[in-house]
């Protein structure tokens, strides 16, 4: 099959470029830092103009503020974005996974509430998935809400959340029926930050200020209408918000970026004359390329209506790995330089190390892939 981008997709990508070239020339290093009250501001000042122009949520369909264009147009603004360091900070959760999921299982007082403002690009969101003894095992998450008349007591903790500090609401994932079997008696809360009982705590961490925190619910009240979709039914809601959070943010495009950038420091030092890292350099850019077609796949079958296939475990895998493979190829050309804050090789590596935690760990988009893809026989 000859694959190419429409005219209409030519187009959009070009003027989509232009309009970053002036909003972004002096973009500065403190504002790419994920979670930092320096990004936060310039995202949302970032997001404003995106949604002025209706490129926020051009996939959205019109009556929720989008414009109703294809999935491709959604994958082309998110490698533009993630080229340049995605700009759109918390937003790209928002318009890629957590705005449709209310879509889908929002009801109308929930959606007139949240669409508008995540469309409008003026609200944080964050995502209390993972537990201090369920990571990416979701199943096996313990934070209770216990239904009290017409609200739930929420108690428990969570970790490793994202722009927690800055966020007006939670995603969060809570168990409601103790005595189910793993995958049910789990809902979701959509639950303002602000709520009695919510408390954030930093975690201080290699990838940057900010970028973690831990969230403890003490006899926390949620009102039943912040309950998304069915109570004990959000097993099915997660699902289908993986899906979309696997291959919503292309890493291969940032990686690529790069790695092209690192090829352009070694050669102005007269670093790739070395046929072996002429190789290494060829092994990362390979597995850019690899990652970006398994990427397509899926958004492929989403142009074409199909549901969620186990080709969004292989393309995450896939984008894990070239995070991973440029970032080494980096350390290993810049040396000690690499160690130095803001450097290319520091950068990557920081990144690359959350490539492989967020949207599920690496290794479990591999068990994932073994027996959803492959079929094999679980352990």
């Amino acid at each position: 099959m000859e694959f190419g981008w429409s005219a209409e997709d030519v187009t959009f990508r070009k003027e989509l470029n232009e309009f970053l070239a002036t909003e972004l020339g002096g973009w500065a290093y403190a504002e790419r830092q994920l979670g930092s009250r320096d990004n936060v501001r310039k995202s949302l000042e970032f997001n404003a103009k995106l949604a002025a122009r209706g490129w926020l949520t051009p996939h959205w369909p019109q009556e929720y503020g989008g414009r109703d264009t294809s999935p491709w147009q959604h994958i082309i603004m998110g490698e533009e974005m993630w080229s340049v360091g995605e700009p759109r900070g918390p937003q790209y959760m928002n318009v890629n996974w957590i705005g449709p999921s209310i879509m889908v299982h929002g009801t109308a007082e929930q959606k007139s509430e949240h669409l508008p403002r995540i469309a409008a690009g003026n609200v944080i969101w964050c995502q209390g998935f993972s537990e201090p003894d369920a990571g990416s095992d979701l199943a096996s998450l313990r934070t209770r809400a216990v239904r009290d008349g017409s609200e739930f007591v929420v108690t428990g903790r969570k970790v490793w959340t994202s722009y927690a500090s800055t966020a007006d609401f939670c995603y969060l994932l809570v168990r409601t029926d103790p005595d189910a079997e793993a995958h049910r008696g789990i809902s979701v809360l959509l639950t303002p930050t602000s709520t009695p009982g919510f408390e954030i705590r930093s975690i201080d961490s290699v990838v940057g200020d900010h970028a973690f925190h831990e969230l403890v619910f003490t006899g926390m009240r949620v009102p039943e209408s912040c309950l998304l979709g069915p109570e004990n039914g959000g097993w099915r809601v997660i699902r289908e918000v993986l899906a979309f959070e696997r291959v919503g943010a292309p890493r291969y495009a940032r990686a690529a970026l790069m790695l092209d950038r690192m090829v352009t420091w070694a050669r102005e030092r007269g670093f790739v004359d070395s046929p072996v890292v002429q190789e290494r350099i060829g092994a990362a850019r390979a597995a850019c390329e690899a990652a970006r077609l398994l990427v397509y796949r899926v958004i492929d079958e989403r142009a074409d209506g199909l549901s969620a296939s186990p080709n969004v475990y292989l393309a995450r895998a896939a984008m894990v790995q070239a995070e991973r493979a440029v970032g080494q190829v980096a350390g290993e050309l810049m040396g000690p330089e690499s160690l130095l804050a803001g450097s290319l090789a520091d950068d990557q590596l920081r990144k690359s190390m959350v490539a492989g935690v967020a949207a599920g760990t690496y290794e479990m988009q591999l068990n994932s892939v073994a027996r959803f893809a492959l079929k094999l026989p679980q352990g």
